[in-house]
Protein backbone atom coordinates (compact mmCIF):
# COMPACT_ATOMS: atom_id res chain seq x y z
CA UNK A 1 0.00 0.00 0.00
CA UNK A 2 1.64 3.41 -1.02
CA UNK A 3 1.59 6.73 0.68
CA UNK A 4 -0.98 8.35 -1.20
CA UNK A 5 -3.39 5.12 -0.83
CA UNK A 6 -3.05 5.25 3.19
CA UNK A 7 -4.37 8.86 3.64
CA UNK A 8 -7.36 8.27 0.67
CA UNK A 9 -9.83 8.80 2.84
CA UNK A 10 -8.58 11.82 4.69
CA UNK A 11 -8.22 13.25 0.94
CA UNK A 12 -12.19 12.95 0.12
CA UNK A 13 -12.85 13.63 3.42
CA UNK A 14 -10.92 16.75 2.79
CA UNK A 15 -12.31 17.70 -0.56
CA UNK A 16 -16.11 17.34 0.61
CA UNK A 17 -16.85 20.44 1.35
CA UNK A 18 -14.47 22.43 -1.23
CA UNK A 19 -17.40 22.29 -4.21
CA UNK A 20 -19.95 24.01 -2.06
CA UNK A 21 -17.44 26.58 0.03
CA UNK A 22 -16.11 27.47 -3.73
CA UNK A 23 -19.91 28.26 -5.15
CA UNK A 24 -20.67 30.12 -2.29
CA UNK A 25 -18.07 32.08 -2.14
CA UNK A 26 -16.86 32.70 -5.94
CA UNK A 27 -19.59 32.24 -7.84
CA UNK A 28 -22.52 33.25 -5.22
CA UNK A 29 -22.08 36.85 -5.89
CA UNK A 30 -23.73 36.01 -9.13
CA UNK A 31 -26.62 33.74 -7.75
CA UNK A 32 -29.47 35.99 -8.18
CA UNK A 33 -28.81 36.57 -11.96
CA UNK A 34 -28.66 32.69 -12.96
CA UNK A 35 -30.63 31.13 -10.41
CA UNK A 36 -31.63 28.21 -12.43
CA UNK A 37 -28.27 27.75 -13.50
CA UNK A 38 -26.90 28.41 -9.78
CA UNK A 39 -28.87 25.68 -7.79
CA UNK A 40 -27.77 23.76 -9.96
CA UNK A 41 -24.33 23.86 -9.47
CA UNK A 42 -24.95 24.08 -5.63
CA UNK A 43 -27.25 20.67 -5.94
CA UNK A 44 -24.12 18.89 -8.33
CA UNK A 45 -21.71 20.17 -5.02
CA UNK A 46 -24.10 18.56 -2.63
CA UNK A 47 -24.01 15.22 -5.07
CA UNK A 48 -20.30 15.69 -4.74
CA UNK A 49 -20.16 15.39 -1.37
CA UNK A 50 -22.39 12.52 -1.19
CA UNK A 51 -20.08 10.80 -3.14
CA UNK A 52 -16.87 11.81 -1.69
CA UNK A 53 -19.19 11.11 1.86
CA UNK A 54 -19.42 7.40 0.70
CA UNK A 55 -15.91 7.30 -0.89
CA UNK A 56 -14.16 8.04 2.17
CA UNK A 57 -16.66 5.44 4.13
CA UNK A 58 -15.30 2.74 1.52
CA UNK A 59 -11.65 3.88 1.87
CA UNK A 60 -12.18 3.75 5.21
CA UNK A 61 -13.43 -0.28 5.44
CA UNK A 62 -10.47 -0.75 3.44
CA UNK A 63 -8.11 0.74 5.50
CA UNK A 64 -6.88 3.25 3.74
CA UNK A 65 -7.53 5.85 6.26
CA UNK A 66 -4.63 7.18 7.56
CA UNK A 67 -4.98 10.68 9.14
CA UNK A 68 -3.11 13.44 6.95
CA UNK A 69 -2.36 17.29 8.33
CA UNK A 70 -2.29 19.49 4.91
CA UNK A 71 -1.74 22.91 6.77
CA UNK A 72 -0.44 24.27 9.77
CA UNK A 73 0.94 27.55 11.81
CA UNK A 74 1.76 28.09 15.09
CA UNK A 75 -0.34 30.43 17.25
CA UNK A 76 1.35 32.77 19.95
CA UNK A 77 0.96 32.58 23.56
CA UNK A 78 1.38 29.11 24.24
CA UNK A 79 -1.86 28.51 22.52
CA UNK A 80 -0.99 25.49 20.50
CA UNK A 81 -0.81 24.81 16.38
CA UNK A 82 -3.80 25.46 13.82
CA UNK A 83 -4.07 22.55 11.66
CA UNK A 84 -6.28 21.96 8.65
CA UNK A 85 -6.38 17.82 9.41
CA UNK A 86 -8.46 15.34 8.96
CA UNK A 87 -9.96 13.16 11.52
CA UNK A 88 -10.61 9.76 9.67
CA UNK A 89 -12.49 7.92 12.02
CA UNK A 90 -15.84 5.89 12.48
CA UNK A 91 -17.47 8.86 14.56
CA UNK A 92 -16.50 11.40 11.62
CA UNK A 93 -17.36 8.95 8.72
CA UNK A 94 -20.54 8.35 10.16
CA UNK A 95 -21.59 11.86 10.69
CA UNK A 96 -20.12 13.22 7.27
CA UNK A 97 -22.32 9.92 5.60
CA UNK A 98 -25.25 11.06 7.42
CA UNK A 99 -24.96 14.98 7.02
CA UNK A 100 -24.08 14.37 2.92
CA UNK A 101 -26.75 12.76 2.64
CA UNK A 102 -29.29 15.03 4.51
CA UNK A 103 -27.53 17.44 2.71
CA UNK A 104 -28.18 16.46 -0.70
CA UNK A 105 -32.00 15.98 -0.23
CA UNK A 106 -32.44 19.54 1.24
CA UNK A 107 -30.54 20.69 -1.96
CA UNK A 108 -33.19 18.39 -4.21
CA UNK A 109 -36.24 19.52 -2.15
CA UNK A 110 -35.13 23.25 -2.11
CA UNK A 111 -34.76 23.25 -6.30
CA UNK A 112 -38.89 23.23 -6.79
CA UNK A 113 -39.47 24.82 -3.15
CA UNK A 114 -37.23 27.68 -3.72
CA UNK A 115 -38.54 28.45 -7.60
CA UNK A 116 -39.73 31.31 -8.73
CA UNK A 117 -38.60 33.48 -5.49
CA UNK A 118 -36.85 36.47 -6.18
CA UNK A 119 -33.88 35.85 -4.09
CA UNK A 120 -33.83 32.23 -4.75
CA UNK A 121 -29.59 32.38 -5.73
CA UNK A 122 -29.03 33.91 -3.02
CA UNK A 123 -30.59 31.07 -1.07
CA UNK A 124 -28.85 28.54 -2.62
CA UNK A 125 -25.17 30.34 -1.95
CA UNK A 126 -26.12 30.64 1.49
CA UNK A 127 -27.44 26.93 1.73
CA UNK A 128 -23.89 25.76 0.01
CA UNK A 129 -22.03 27.66 2.33
CA UNK A 130 -23.98 26.41 5.69
CA UNK A 131 -22.91 23.16 3.98
CA UNK A 132 -19.85 23.28 2.75
CA UNK A 133 -19.06 25.11 6.82
CA UNK A 134 -20.71 22.11 8.27
CA UNK A 135 -18.93 19.27 6.50
CA UNK A 136 -15.24 21.39 7.26
CA UNK A 137 -16.78 21.25 11.19
CA UNK A 138 -17.16 16.93 10.77
CA UNK A 139 -14.08 16.40 9.26
CA UNK A 140 -11.64 18.72 11.30
CA UNK A 141 -8.75 17.22 13.87
CA UNK A 142 -7.68 20.45 15.03
CA UNK A 143 -9.84 22.22 17.83
CA UNK A 144 -8.57 25.83 16.69
CA UNK A 145 -10.26 24.65 12.75
CA UNK A 146 -13.40 23.33 14.75
CA UNK A 147 -13.83 26.01 16.73
CA UNK A 148 -13.68 28.34 13.18
CA UNK A 149 -16.20 25.74 11.36
CA UNK A 150 -18.28 26.41 14.58
CA UNK A 151 -19.20 30.01 14.01
CA UNK A 152 -18.96 29.98 10.11
CA UNK A 153 -21.77 27.33 10.05
CA UNK A 154 -24.40 29.29 12.71
CA UNK A 155 -23.14 32.68 11.02
CA UNK A 156 -24.25 31.00 7.38
CA UNK A 157 -27.28 28.91 8.96
CA UNK A 158 -28.45 33.04 10.28
CA UNK A 159 -28.64 34.36 6.76
CA UNK A 160 -31.23 31.34 5.93
CA UNK A 161 -33.08 31.72 9.44
CA UNK A 162 -33.61 35.34 8.83
CA UNK A 163 -33.89 35.06 4.63
CA UNK A 164 -37.37 36.50 4.53
CA UNK A 165 -36.55 40.01 6.06
CA UNK A 166 -39.96 40.89 6.22
CA UNK A 167 -41.52 38.30 8.84
CA UNK A 168 -40.62 40.49 11.88
CA UNK A 169 -41.64 36.66 14.05
CA UNK A 170 -38.50 35.27 11.81
CA UNK A 171 -36.12 37.74 11.93
CA UNK A 172 -36.80 37.63 16.39
CA UNK A 173 -36.03 34.29 16.11
CA UNK A 174 -33.10 34.63 14.04
CA UNK A 175 -31.68 37.41 16.19
CA UNK A 176 -32.31 35.42 19.68
CA UNK A 177 -30.36 32.40 18.21
CA UNK A 178 -27.83 34.90 16.85
CA UNK A 179 -27.41 36.15 20.49
CA UNK A 180 -27.50 32.51 21.91
CA UNK A 181 -25.06 30.96 19.89
CA UNK A 182 -22.34 33.73 20.54
CA UNK A 183 -22.51 32.80 24.21
CA UNK A 184 -21.73 29.47 22.96
CA UNK A 185 -19.19 30.68 20.92
CA UNK A 186 -17.60 32.47 23.96
CA UNK A 187 -18.08 29.03 26.38
CA UNK A 188 -15.81 27.13 23.50
CA UNK A 189 -13.05 29.59 23.20
CA UNK A 190 -12.69 29.74 26.78
CA UNK A 191 -12.51 26.05 26.93
CA UNK A 192 -10.38 25.54 23.76
CA UNK A 193 -7.39 27.97 25.42
CA UNK A 194 -7.84 26.11 29.09
CA UNK A 195 -7.49 22.91 27.25
CA UNK A 196 -4.51 23.98 24.84
CA UNK A 197 -2.81 25.59 27.95
CA UNK A 198 -3.02 22.91 29.96
CA UNK A 199 -2.96 20.02 27.96
CA UNK A 200 -0.01 21.44 25.72
CA UNK A 201 -2.06 19.59 22.48
CA UNK A 202 -4.64 21.24 20.06
CA UNK A 203 -5.96 17.71 18.18
CA UNK A 204 -9.10 16.39 19.56
CA UNK A 205 -7.02 13.33 19.08
CA UNK A 206 -4.25 14.61 21.58
CA UNK A 207 -7.09 14.67 24.48
CA UNK A 208 -6.85 11.33 25.73
CA UNK A 209 -2.92 10.53 25.60
CA UNK A 210 -2.58 14.09 27.28
CA UNK A 211 -5.57 13.01 29.94
CA UNK A 212 -3.97 9.61 30.91
CA UNK A 213 -0.50 11.23 31.67
CA UNK A 214 -1.67 13.71 34.12
CA UNK A 215 -0.59 13.14 37.65
CA UNK A 216 -1.79 14.48 40.88
CA UNK A 217 -5.43 16.66 41.63
CA UNK A 218 -7.23 17.18 38.41
CA UNK A 219 -6.30 20.44 37.38
CA UNK A 220 -9.26 23.26 38.07
CA UNK A 221 -8.80 24.64 34.38
CA UNK A 222 -9.81 21.10 33.26
CA UNK A 223 -13.17 20.97 35.28
CA UNK A 224 -13.87 24.77 34.17
CA UNK A 225 -13.25 23.82 31.01
CA UNK A 226 -15.84 20.79 30.98
CA UNK A 227 -18.08 23.26 32.61
CA UNK A 228 -17.88 25.50 29.35
CA UNK A 229 -17.74 22.29 26.83
CA UNK A 230 -21.27 21.21 28.67
CA UNK A 231 -22.50 25.11 28.20
CA UNK A 232 -21.52 25.57 24.44
CA UNK A 233 -23.26 21.88 24.26
CA UNK A 234 -26.93 23.08 25.94
CA UNK A 235 -27.19 26.74 24.09
CA UNK A 236 -26.35 25.02 20.69
CA UNK A 237 -28.64 22.24 21.25
CA UNK A 238 -32.09 24.63 22.33
CA UNK A 239 -32.24 23.23 25.56
CA UNK A 240 -34.99 24.73 27.78
CA UNK A 241 -34.94 27.21 28.75
CA UNK A 242 -33.16 28.73 25.29
CA UNK A 243 -35.27 26.71 23.06
CA UNK A 244 -37.67 29.31 21.93
CA UNK A 245 -35.70 30.40 19.13
CA UNK A 246 -36.23 26.51 17.23
CA UNK A 247 -39.52 26.96 17.60
CA UNK A 248 -39.45 30.31 16.19
CA UNK A 249 -37.90 30.08 13.40
CA UNK A 250 -40.86 28.30 11.21
CA UNK A 251 -41.14 31.16 9.10
CA UNK A 252 -37.81 30.17 7.16
CA UNK A 253 -38.01 28.71 4.50
CA UNK A 254 -38.56 24.80 4.73
CA UNK A 255 -35.92 23.09 3.57
CA UNK A 256 -33.80 25.48 6.13
CA UNK A 257 -36.39 23.43 9.12
CA UNK A 258 -35.17 20.43 7.62
CA UNK A 259 -31.23 20.59 7.43
CA UNK A 260 -31.55 22.57 10.74
CA UNK A 261 -33.17 19.63 12.61
CA UNK A 262 -31.78 16.92 10.89
CA UNK A 263 -28.13 17.90 10.81
CA UNK A 264 -27.04 21.59 12.45
CA UNK A 265 -28.92 21.08 15.53
CA UNK A 266 -26.53 17.60 16.15
CA UNK A 267 -23.56 20.20 16.33
CA UNK A 268 -23.61 20.73 20.25
CA UNK A 269 -23.80 17.24 20.76
CA UNK A 270 -21.22 16.25 18.29
CA UNK A 271 -18.92 18.58 20.50
CA UNK A 272 -19.78 16.32 23.19
CA UNK A 273 -18.69 13.35 21.42
CA UNK A 274 -15.47 14.50 20.16
CA UNK A 275 -14.54 15.79 23.89
CA UNK A 276 -15.50 12.78 25.28
CA UNK A 277 -12.35 11.92 27.12
CA UNK A 278 -12.65 15.03 29.37
CA UNK A 279 -16.54 14.11 29.92
CA UNK A 280 -15.55 10.64 31.44
CA UNK A 281 -13.16 12.22 34.02
CA UNK A 282 -15.72 15.34 35.12
CA UNK A 283 -18.95 13.36 36.82
CA UNK A 284 -19.79 17.25 37.95
CA UNK A 285 -20.43 17.69 33.42
CA UNK A 286 -21.55 14.32 33.00
CA UNK A 287 -24.13 15.37 36.00
CA UNK A 288 -25.36 18.71 34.51
CA UNK A 289 -25.60 17.02 31.36
CA UNK A 290 -28.20 14.51 32.41
CA UNK A 291 -30.33 17.52 34.39
CA UNK A 292 -30.30 19.69 31.86
CA UNK A 293 -31.51 16.57 29.35
CA UNK A 294 -34.15 15.67 31.63
CA UNK A 295 -35.69 18.93 32.39
CA UNK A 296 -36.02 19.68 28.65
CA UNK A 297 -37.38 16.44 28.26
CA UNK A 298 -39.87 17.13 31.01
CA UNK A 299 -41.08 20.51 30.16
CA UNK A 300 -40.71 20.21 25.92
CA UNK A 301 -42.57 16.97 25.94
CA UNK A 302 -45.48 18.21 27.97
CA UNK A 303 -45.28 21.78 25.84
CA UNK A 304 -45.62 19.40 22.75
CA UNK A 305 -49.17 18.69 23.87
CA UNK A 306 -50.00 21.42 24.00
CA UNK A 307 -49.05 22.48 20.66
CA UNK A 308 -51.46 22.67 17.26
CA UNK A 309 -49.02 24.04 14.22
CA UNK A 310 -47.71 21.08 12.73
CA UNK A 311 -44.30 22.38 12.39
CA UNK A 312 -43.67 23.22 15.71
CA UNK A 313 -44.86 20.56 17.23
CA UNK A 314 -41.92 18.94 15.10
CA UNK A 315 -39.55 21.52 16.64
CA UNK A 316 -41.03 20.87 20.80
CA UNK A 317 -40.33 17.00 19.18
CA UNK A 318 -36.64 18.34 18.54
CA UNK A 319 -35.89 19.77 21.46
CA UNK A 320 -36.77 16.96 23.62
CA UNK A 321 -34.98 14.36 21.17
CA UNK A 322 -32.11 16.37 22.27
CA UNK A 323 -32.23 16.59 25.65
CA UNK A 324 -32.16 12.39 25.33
CA UNK A 325 -28.93 12.36 23.53
CA UNK A 326 -27.49 15.02 26.07
CA UNK A 327 -28.43 12.96 28.67
CA UNK A 328 -27.39 9.93 27.35
CA UNK A 329 -23.97 11.57 26.92
CA UNK A 330 -24.30 12.33 30.66
CA UNK A 331 -24.84 8.64 31.14
CA UNK A 332 -21.52 7.84 29.15
CA UNK A 333 -23.16 6.01 26.36
CA UNK A 334 -21.95 7.44 23.85
CA UNK A 335 -22.49 4.92 21.18
CA UNK A 336 -26.47 5.19 21.97
CA UNK A 337 -26.32 9.09 21.53
CA UNK A 338 -24.44 8.24 17.89
CA UNK A 339 -26.99 5.97 16.98
CA UNK A 340 -29.90 8.53 18.18
CA UNK A 341 -28.52 10.92 16.48
CA UNK A 342 -28.49 8.83 13.33
CA UNK A 343 -32.02 7.75 13.69
CA UNK A 344 -33.61 11.00 14.68
CA UNK A 345 -32.14 12.81 11.62
CA UNK A 346 -33.23 10.30 9.03
CA UNK A 347 -36.46 10.55 11.07
CA UNK A 348 -36.66 14.53 11.32
CA UNK A 349 -35.75 15.68 7.42
CA UNK A 350 -38.77 13.45 6.20
CA UNK A 351 -40.99 14.81 8.47
CA UNK A 352 -40.43 18.48 7.76
CA UNK A 353 -40.01 17.88 4.18
CA UNK A 354 -43.19 16.08 4.16
CA UNK A 355 -45.18 18.57 6.65
CA UNK A 356 -47.20 20.03 3.86
CA UNK A 357 -49.15 16.67 3.47
CA UNK A 358 -49.28 15.82 7.26
CA UNK A 359 -52.50 17.83 7.62
CA UNK A 360 -54.40 14.91 5.75
CA UNK A 361 -53.01 12.35 8.32
CA UNK A 362 -55.07 14.51 11.15
CA UNK A 363 -57.93 14.95 9.11
CA UNK A 364 -58.53 11.28 9.34
CA UNK A 365 -60.24 9.77 11.99
CA UNK A 366 -58.33 8.66 15.09
CA UNK A 367 -57.66 5.25 15.30
CA UNK A 368 -57.75 5.22 19.48
CA UNK A 369 -61.12 7.42 19.95
CA UNK A 370 -61.49 5.87 23.74
CA UNK A 371 -59.17 6.95 25.38
CA UNK A 372 -60.97 7.85 28.27
CA UNK A 373 -61.34 4.01 28.84
CA UNK A 374 -57.70 4.35 30.31
CA UNK A 375 -57.09 2.64 33.99
CA UNK A 376 -54.15 2.43 36.15
CA UNK A 377 -54.96 -1.33 35.95
CA UNK A 378 -54.09 -1.61 32.31
CA UNK A 379 -51.49 0.94 32.94
CA UNK A 380 -49.77 -1.68 34.99
CA UNK A 381 -49.93 -4.67 32.99
CA UNK A 382 -49.06 -2.62 29.43
CA UNK A 383 -45.74 -1.32 31.43
CA UNK A 384 -45.34 -5.03 32.38
CA UNK A 385 -45.51 -6.42 29.58
CA UNK A 386 -43.04 -4.04 27.84
CA UNK A 387 -40.56 -4.22 31.04
CA UNK A 388 -40.87 -7.80 30.37
CA UNK A 389 -40.62 -8.01 26.61
CA UNK A 390 -37.60 -5.26 26.50
CA UNK A 391 -35.67 -6.43 29.03
CA UNK A 392 -35.86 -10.30 27.72
CA UNK A 393 -34.96 -9.30 23.87
CA UNK A 394 -32.33 -7.12 25.48
CA UNK A 395 -30.74 -10.15 27.39
CA UNK A 396 -30.42 -12.01 24.47
CA UNK A 397 -28.25 -9.72 22.41
CA UNK A 398 -26.06 -10.29 25.36
CA UNK A 399 -26.87 -6.72 26.68
CA UNK A 400 -25.41 -6.83 30.97
CA UNK A 401 -28.00 -4.94 32.55
CA UNK A 402 -26.71 -5.82 35.93
CA UNK A 403 -23.33 -4.41 34.96
CA UNK A 404 -24.09 -1.01 33.58
CA UNK A 405 -27.09 0.87 35.92
CA UNK A 406 -27.83 3.83 33.43
CA UNK A 407 -28.46 0.46 30.69
CA UNK A 408 -31.18 0.06 33.33
CA UNK A 409 -32.72 3.36 32.96
CA UNK A 410 -32.46 3.18 28.80
CA UNK A 411 -34.20 -0.28 29.14
CA UNK A 412 -37.40 1.10 31.51
CA UNK A 413 -37.04 3.89 29.09
CA UNK A 414 -37.91 1.92 26.03
CA UNK A 415 -40.82 -0.29 28.20
CA UNK A 416 -42.52 2.63 28.35
CA UNK A 417 -42.51 3.58 24.77
CA UNK A 418 -43.71 0.04 23.43
CA UNK A 419 -46.10 0.12 26.44
CA UNK A 420 -47.98 3.07 24.99
CA UNK A 421 -48.32 0.98 21.52
CA UNK A 422 -49.81 -1.42 23.27
CA UNK A 423 -52.16 0.69 25.52
CA UNK A 424 -53.65 2.46 22.48
CA UNK A 425 -55.01 -0.74 21.41
CA UNK A 426 -56.04 -2.32 24.58
CA UNK A 427 -58.04 1.17 24.99
CA UNK A 428 -59.93 0.31 21.93
CA UNK A 429 -63.77 -0.30 21.73
CA UNK A 430 -63.49 -2.85 18.72
CA UNK A 431 -64.02 -6.90 18.45
CA UNK A 432 -60.80 -7.55 16.93
CA UNK A 433 -59.28 -5.76 20.08
CA UNK A 434 -57.40 -9.37 20.94
CA UNK A 435 -55.87 -10.30 17.60
CA UNK A 436 -54.77 -6.33 16.84
CA UNK A 437 -53.15 -6.69 20.50
CA UNK A 438 -51.08 -9.94 19.38
CA UNK A 439 -50.21 -7.84 16.18
CA UNK A 440 -49.05 -4.32 18.48
CA UNK A 441 -46.98 -6.61 20.19
CA UNK A 442 -45.11 -8.55 18.02
CA UNK A 443 -44.85 -5.27 16.17
CA UNK A 444 -43.00 -3.98 19.85
CA UNK A 445 -41.18 -6.77 19.99
CA UNK A 446 -39.50 -6.04 16.56
CA UNK A 447 -38.60 -2.94 17.60
CA UNK A 448 -36.69 -3.80 20.32
CA UNK A 449 -35.05 -6.30 18.55
CA UNK A 450 -33.99 -3.54 16.14
CA UNK A 451 -33.14 -1.57 18.94
CA UNK A 452 -30.62 -4.10 20.76
CA UNK A 453 -29.02 -5.18 17.16
CA UNK A 454 -28.02 -1.17 16.44
CA UNK A 455 -26.86 -1.10 20.20
CA UNK A 456 -24.77 -3.69 19.40
CA UNK A 457 -23.91 -2.80 15.33
CA UNK A 458 -23.13 0.50 17.20
CA UNK A 459 -20.66 -0.67 19.80
CA UNK A 460 -19.14 -2.95 17.56
CA UNK A 461 -18.04 -0.11 15.16
CA UNK A 462 -18.24 3.27 17.35
CA UNK A 463 -16.79 1.09 20.72
CA UNK A 464 -13.06 1.31 20.32
CA UNK A 465 -13.60 5.05 19.89
CA UNK A 466 -16.55 6.26 22.14
CA UNK A 467 -16.07 3.57 25.18
CA UNK A 468 -19.02 3.64 27.35
CA UNK A 469 -17.99 5.42 30.48
CA UNK A 470 -19.88 3.69 33.43
CA UNK A 471 -21.35 6.18 35.76
CA UNK A 472 -20.56 6.17 39.30
CA UNK A 473 -22.33 4.74 41.46
CA UNK A 474 -22.28 7.20 44.55
CA UNK A 475 -25.80 7.99 45.93
CA UNK A 476 -26.15 11.32 44.30
CA UNK A 477 -25.77 9.50 40.68
CA UNK A 478 -27.93 6.71 41.56
CA UNK A 479 -30.80 9.31 42.62
CA UNK A 480 -30.22 10.68 39.32
CA UNK A 481 -30.60 7.38 37.73
CA UNK A 482 -33.99 7.04 39.60
CA UNK A 483 -35.07 10.56 38.64
CA UNK A 484 -34.81 9.77 34.94
CA UNK A 485 -36.82 6.53 35.72
CA UNK A 486 -39.19 8.49 37.51
CA UNK A 487 -39.44 11.16 35.01
CA UNK A 488 -40.13 9.19 31.82
CA UNK A 489 -42.79 7.22 33.71
CA UNK A 490 -44.39 10.11 35.09
CA UNK A 491 -44.67 11.08 31.22
CA UNK A 492 -46.57 7.73 30.65
CA UNK A 493 -48.98 8.59 32.92
CA UNK A 494 -49.27 11.70 31.53
CA UNK A 495 -50.13 10.72 28.17
CA UNK A 496 -52.57 7.75 29.46
CA UNK A 497 -54.41 10.10 31.51
CA UNK A 498 -54.66 12.96 29.62
CA UNK A 499 -58.20 13.22 28.96
CA UNK A 500 -58.91 13.42 32.88
CA UNK A 501 -56.07 15.50 33.72
CA UNK A 502 -57.75 18.17 31.80
CA UNK A 503 -61.18 17.70 33.15
CA UNK A 504 -59.21 18.85 36.34
CA UNK A 505 -58.49 22.72 37.40
CA UNK A 506 -55.33 22.25 37.98
CA UNK A 507 -54.71 20.42 34.37
CA UNK A 508 -56.51 23.36 32.41
CA UNK A 509 -53.93 26.10 34.42
CA UNK A 510 -50.93 23.85 33.25
CA UNK A 511 -51.51 23.63 30.09
CA UNK A 512 -52.17 27.04 29.52
CA UNK A 513 -48.48 27.64 31.22
CA UNK A 514 -46.96 25.34 29.12
CA UNK A 515 -48.81 26.64 26.07
CA UNK A 516 -47.00 29.57 26.69
CA UNK A 517 -43.63 28.18 27.67
CA UNK A 518 -43.94 29.36 31.42
CA UNK A 519 -43.15 33.36 29.77
CA UNK A 520 -39.43 32.39 29.72
CA UNK A 521 -39.04 32.75 25.93
CA UNK A 522 -41.16 36.34 26.39
CA UNK A 523 -37.88 37.60 28.70
CA UNK A 524 -35.28 36.58 26.42
CA UNK A 525 -37.22 38.04 23.57
CA UNK A 526 -37.48 41.52 25.22
CA UNK A 527 -33.72 41.50 25.77
CA UNK A 528 -32.80 41.08 22.05
CA UNK A 529 -35.20 42.28 20.16
CA UNK A 530 -34.95 46.01 18.56
CA UNK A 531 -37.68 48.26 19.44
CA UNK A 532 -39.43 48.76 16.83
CA UNK A 533 -41.25 52.25 15.82
CA UNK A 534 -44.77 53.09 16.89
CA UNK A 535 -46.12 53.26 13.61
CA UNK A 536 -44.96 49.76 12.93
CA UNK A 537 -46.41 48.45 16.17
CA UNK A 538 -49.55 49.39 15.55
CA UNK A 539 -49.92 47.79 11.97
CA UNK A 540 -48.35 44.49 13.55
CA UNK A 541 -50.77 41.11 13.37
CA UNK A 542 -51.76 40.09 16.20
CA UNK A 543 -51.43 35.94 17.03
CA UNK A 544 -52.84 33.07 18.88
CA UNK A 545 -49.70 32.94 21.03
CA UNK A 546 -49.90 35.01 24.04
CA UNK A 547 -45.98 35.05 24.18
CA UNK A 548 -46.04 36.12 20.26
CA UNK A 549 -48.16 38.94 20.81
CA UNK A 550 -46.35 39.97 23.77
CA UNK A 551 -43.33 40.30 22.20
CA UNK A 552 -44.20 41.33 18.52
CA UNK A 553 -46.83 44.35 19.80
Amino acid sequence: MTDNSATLASAMMLVTPWPLLLSGLVLGLWANRRPRLFRKIVFGSAVFALIAAIGSAVATAIGWSRPATYFSFVLPDKLGVFKINIAVNPLTVTMLLLVAFVGMIVSHYSRTYMDGDAREGQFHRWLALTLGSFFTLIVVGNMWAFFVSWIATSLFLHELLAFYRDRPGAILAARKKYVLHRLADASLLGAIVLLVRTLDTSDFSGLGPALRSLHGPFPAGLSIAGALIVLAAVLKSAQFPFHGWLIQVMEAPTPVSALLHAGIIYTGAFLLLRMSPLLNLENGARDTLVLTGLLSIALTSLMMVTETNIKESLAYSTCAQMGFMLMECGLGLYTLAVLHIVSHSVYKAHAFLASGSVVDHFRAPSLFPASARASALRAIFGLSVGLGMTFAIGTGFGISFSRQPALVVLGIILSVAVSRLMLQVLDMQHAGTGRLFLDTALMSAAVCTAYFGLHRLFDLFLGTLLPTAPFPETPFQSGLLGAVAGVFLGLFLVQQFLPRILEKPFGRAAYVHLSNGFYIDILIARLVKEPAPAQARLHQPRTSRTHQSEVLS
